[in-house]
């Protein structure tokens, strides 16, 4: 099981060189990933009564794949996740010529997690329509990995039309490994159908095993295992006693979990120096 660690960004500072120094610590750690979570505007949360959202205009957030481009060059070998961007808020070529600049510039360390989303706030700034958001990301994907393999393509979709045009240059992975973020039936059914991998919530309890075996059968209709694609936990380590902790890591491999991001957010950690403790404490936990 590969060990990443979800970049803090609702507690991160506006100092590159403390970003830099705690990506380069997660690398010497022995990480195997970065995952950034993506928000693009924050509401204000005073003038929408009822609001129930989980970050607001006062928590801060970097664009994950401009993030990624700087850490590609301060590191060597850490890969980086987006966990997971919100597809249908963005131009599809666009993010296919991010991803490929992103992939190019790390050496193949990118994996591009994907989501749906759940604030309109956004999607009314980029003006996307918030209602046929899912449907939508299956066209982007299929375009995505167009983009990403051939030099020339011709599209004719509902949502996209590219007629003989192409990325130049094209990414190293010409497969950039595509991820699914969600827990509906419909993000299970994708992830069987297109995805390299799944992004699930929550801890693998009795309702996280209802899902899994849903996605075992979607997987079985589409003539592919379980094995086919990657799963990646998450933990986060508010709360938690050691023992606690290591248990949940546990939890994860037992279900045959291919990926696991560690979570320090939400813990009054200061940034770097007290993120990069709790994470050289996991480290120390989960190697005794």
């Amino acid at each position: 099981m590969r060990i990443g660690i979800v970049f803090p960004q609702t507690e991160v500072t506006s100092n590159y060189s403390e970003i830099q120094e705690y990506a380069q610590f997660s690398e010497e750690l022995g990480y195997d990933h970065i995952l950034a979570y993506d928000h693009i505007l924050g509401a204000n949360a005073d003038s929408r009564p009822g609001w129930k959202g989980a970050y607001r205009h006062s928590d801060t957030f970097y664009e994950p794949l401009i993030l990624f481009s700087f850490l590609a060059s301060v590191t060597k070998k850490i890969e980086f996740a987006t966990g997971v961007i919100i597809l249908p808020q963005r131009q599809t070529a666009l993010v296919a010529k991010q991803a490929a600049t992103v992939d190019i510039l790390s050496n193949g360390r990118l994996r591009l997690g994907i989501g749906t989303g759940w604030n309109e706030v956004e999607y009314e700034a980029l003006n996307e329509n918030f209602h046929d958001r899912g449907k939508r990301s299956e066209e982007q994907i299929e375009l995505l990995r167009l983009l990403w393999s051939k030099e020339l393509i011709t599209y004719n979709g509902n949502h996209h039309t590219v007629t003989d045009a192409g990325l130049n240059p094209l990414p190293i992975k010409q497969d950039i490994p595509i991820w699914f973020g969600g827990m509906v039936n419909a993000v299970l059914k994708r992830v069987a159908r297109m995805g390299d991998g799944w992004l699930p919530q929550g801890d693998p309890d009795s309702e996280f095993m209802k899902k899994y075996d849903l996605l075992r059968k979607y997987l079985e209709k589409e003539d592919r295992d379980v094995s086919d694609v990657g799963i990646e936990g998450r933990i986060s380590l508010l709360g938690l006693s050691d023992d606690e902790v290591v248990q949940k890591v546990k939890d994860w491999e037992s279900i045959g979990a291919s990926h696991l991001s560690i979570n320090t957010m939400n813990a009054n950690l200061s940034f770097p120096s007290g993120h990069m403790e709790a994470i050289s404490h996991f480290k120390k936990l989960i190697s005794n």
